[in-house]
């Protein structure tokens, strides 16, 4: 029983996160049974993570496996003729029986998008922020420098968080700007529930000189939820890439 590896990219304006909800409807459901009518079987995805109601993904990794012997183009093309116009198979490639695509990930990348100007941007409303105060971005690289490394994250995760460590690991916070986008990279071996959002949200504080940078040295210290920034809107986010050593990918 071969064990597929698809990249999935959606749109997660409409829907409640890519988890099965109680309420609300969730990604994995509509993508199982997409490869479900495709397969004739019942098909259990198992996925690199979770992204929370709103929040979007490029590439979102998830396995399965299945009884099936298709060619790799069957199971994209085939399964995206019954998904929704706003989630797609973008890739799908064989890995080694056991894939595990939560331990087996070496880091995630996630962009938040900042649309900084006073006027609205119809078209960006969806899979961005509109921060309407100019922001100091040299400040907020400064602070974003706090965050690299290996720290205690429990000052940046929601209240309902049930990880059962707080240590994470940042490996880079990118700060770029082009006109009144601005768009912050972070890649890091884990994240907390809304660790990401409130990252971005103690930034832009920064940003708006309501915070010094050095804030974020005594948060990740203290570990204070209330005294960090607040939780920036899920649309603002996406996942961009779950990087996976190359051996694992070269079946």
């Amino acid at each position: 029983m071969p064990t597929v590896l698809l990249t999935i990219a959606y749109d997660g304006t409409n829907y409640s996160g890519w988890q099965v909800q109680p309420n609300g409807q969730a990604i994995q459901p509509i993508v199982e049974n997409a490869l479900g009518l495709l397969l004739k079987e019942q098909v259990k995805i198992r996925s690199s993570g979770r992204t929370d109601a709103g929040v979007h993904a490029l590439a979102m990794a998830a396995a399965f496996t299945t009884s099936k012997d298709l060619p790799l183009r069957a199971y994209v093309e085939g399964a995206n003729r019954f998904l929704p116009v706003d989630i797609a198979i973008q890739k799908a490639q064989i890995v080694p029986d056991g894939f595990k695509p939560i331990p087996m990930a070496k880091s995630k990348h996630y962009r938040y998008s900042i649309i900084n100007s006073s006027v609205r941007s119809p078209l960006d409303r969806l899979y961005s922020w509109q921060v309407r105060e100019p922001l100091d971005l040299r400040l907020m690289a400064d602070a974003a420098s706090y965050f690299v490394g290996t720290h205690n994250f429990s000052a940046f995760r929601a209240s309902n968080c049930t990880a059962k460590t707080t240590i994470r690991r940042i490996d880079s916070v990118d700060i770029t700007q082009n006109e009144t986008l601005i768009n912050i990279d972070v890649i890091g071996g884990g994240f907390l529930k809304n660790m990401v959002r409130i990252m971005v949200g103690t930034l832009v504080d920064v940003g708006k000189r309501r915070f010094v940078p050095s804030q974020v040295e005594a948060l990740l210290r203290e570990g204070k939820r209330k005294e960090a920034g607040s939780t920036s809107p899920a649309c603002g986010l996406c996942l961009v890439r779950v990087f996976y050593p190359e051996s694992l990918l070269l079946l």
